[in-house]
């Protein structure tokens, strides 16, 4: 049994952490205006001369990246990513009012309310709040 854990251990890596969540995006310019200024979330650094760079989404860091400059071809994401916020409704007006489109009506889950809506290159954004306890 001994031989099989060490067999296994071997094989595995150990991740310490998520450091952060890629998004695939085709502007780097109107992307860092969307995620900085539209949203509102604070840019932490640019990765040198790539087209890539990354903003902080609470205790979630989004690099956005042109992906064609790292030898992979650009898709929009199928992940969403969900943004905690205190009020949907008051933060989807704010957006709304900077030109955001929203998809559908405010979600109300029985557990939490959402409200879905994507970036400039269509990659699947949603606000969430959570009312009920855990």
């Amino acid at each position: 049994m001994f031989v099989v854990y060490q067999l296994l251990n071997s094989w595995l890596i150990t991740v310490e952490r998520t450091d952060f969540v890629s998004v695939p995006v085709t502007d780097m310019t109107r992307s860092r205006r969307f995620y900085g200024e539209t949203l509102g979330l604070p840019f932490v650094k640019r990765w040198g001369d790539m087209p890539a760079g990354e903003f902080q989404a609470g205790n979630l860091t989004l690099a956005i990246m042109q992906p064609d400059a790292f030898g992979f071809e650009w898709a929009p994401s199928s992940t969403m990513i969900a943004l905690q916020v205190d009020d949907v409704k008051a933060t989807r007006e704010q957006l709304e009012a900077k030109g955001v489109e929203f998809r559908g009506d405010i979600l109300d889950s029985g557990v939490c309310h959402q409200s879905f809506f994507a970036d400039p290159d269509g990659n699947p954004l949603n606000l969430h709040h959570r009312y009920a306890p855990k």
